[in-house]
């Protein structure tokens, strides 16, 4: 059976019907709040389930819990704070209490203000990364918020645009489709990159002890240099296409800001796939880290402190081609030195890429680099 949702239940703050249209109508007498497309993907993930337990951004005593313990107030495991910076000029007039409208353009969803309050931004980044350096994209991203915080539940009464609809699927959805299907453990997997055979490799392995694979790239703002958004989908349906059973695989996005927050997001994205019904998250090499910042398999040790997390992390050592092998290996199972191993470097991939050249077949599948070369910018930043 699918996972439970985190917390017991899962959260739905979706407002239909009549009441939708007569919120709609009250929206525009409501002050506004205008927000960032990331700002919006967490509306949606709170009204949607994919943050259950949360049912709004975080008041203090929450933020605190999570900075302090890695949990909410009632012991529920909770790694990434979620929150709702505004500046002072949207807090002059408002008080604790009262409605606001968040828009995206339009209005999306309202909120009753629960609380107005400020904390340390220098605090946050160095809890959650656990660095101040602003050569971390996290801590620059915390550090770039405005000084007031805003807490409240939300009402979803319009979802944010969406360019990616045909590959989107809510959790309860997927908890549906699982069930459809008759599978009873689901390995969810996180990504922010294009496949290459050691993703291909890790996700294969998985299948080999559980009912189905649930790929869930994440969509949204990216460091320079990781693949863009389309690039990613049309990479992992040709994939797919050509290289997957589709009776043992579902493809459908996250719409969500990459923190780069290594252990504790680790644990965040196992969450949020929880709440999508897995049963099992993937843990890899260097997950959800940046250079230099966490040492590699950390992301894999934080899990030992969780053990009521309610999802089974499934570990991986680093995939890579062996020579004398003669194919993919890893370091459980290839005995060979390392002069006979060649790595997926994503800066590699990268460099051939940018140089309009096709990867060797024993780092990426030929339909999916060429879909890949097919596009004239695939890098963020390119």
């Amino acid at each position: 059976m699918v996972a439970k949702p985190h917390g017991g239940k899962l959260v739905n703050c979706v407002v239909r019907g009549r009441r939708r249209l007569r919120l709609l109508e009250e929206a525009g007498e409501l002050p506004r709040v205008e927000l960032s497309q990331e700002e919006a993907a967490d509306v949606e993930n709170l009204a949607y389930g994919v943050y259950s337990p949360l049912e709004g951004f975080m008041a203090s005593e929450e933020l605190e819990s999570t900075l302090a313990d890695m949990r909410l107030p009632s012991d529920v495991p909770w790694t990434i704070p979620i929150l709702l910076d505004v500046d002072e000029s949207t807090v002059e007039e408002l008080r604790e209490g009262d409605y606001i409208a968040l828009c995206a353009g339009k209005p999306i969803a309202l909120m009753r203000v629960e609380e107005v309050y400020k904390h340390s931004k220098e605090d946050i980044a160095l809890r959650v990364y656990r660095t101040s350096s602003l050569e971390h994209p996290g801590v620059a991203r915390v550090m770039q918020m405005r000084d007031f915080l805003l807490a409240g539940r939300v009402e979803l009464i319009s979802d944010p645009p969406n360019p990616y609809e045909r590959y989107t699927l809510r959790p309860a959805e997927t908890r549906v489709l699982f069930r459809e299907r008759g599978w009873r453990t689901i390995a969810g997997f996180q990504t922010r990159n294009a496949p290459h055979l050691g993703h291909e490799w890790i996700q294969k392995t998985a299948l080999a002890f559980v009912d189905g694979v649930f790929i869930n790239p994440v969509i949204g703002r990216k460091k320079r240099g990781d693949f863009r958004d389309e690039v990613i989908l049309a990479a992992y349906s040709k994939l797919i296409e050509h290289y997957y059973n589709p009776n043992t695989v579902v493809l459908s996005i996250l719409r969500y800001e990459m923190k780069y927050a290594g252990p504790r997001e680790a644990v965040h994205h196992a969450i949020m796939r929880k709440n999508f019904g897995c049963t099992h998250f993937i843990v890899g090499r260097d997950h959800a880290g940046v250079a230099g910042f966490y040492k590699p398999y950390e992301a894999q040790e934080i899990f030992k402190e969780f053990p009521d997390l309610g999802i089974t992390p499934l570990f991986f050592r680093e995939f890579f081609y062996c020579r004398r092998c003669g194919g993919i290996a890893n370091e459980k199972t290839c005995p060979h030195p390392e002069e006979e191993r060649l790595r997926f470097s994503g800066t590699m991939i990268r460099k051939i890429i940018e140089g309009g050249e096709r990867p060797p077949e024993y780092v990426m599948r030929p339909e999916v680099a060429d879909t890949i070369l097919s596009f004239k910018e695939p890098f963020v930043g390119g």
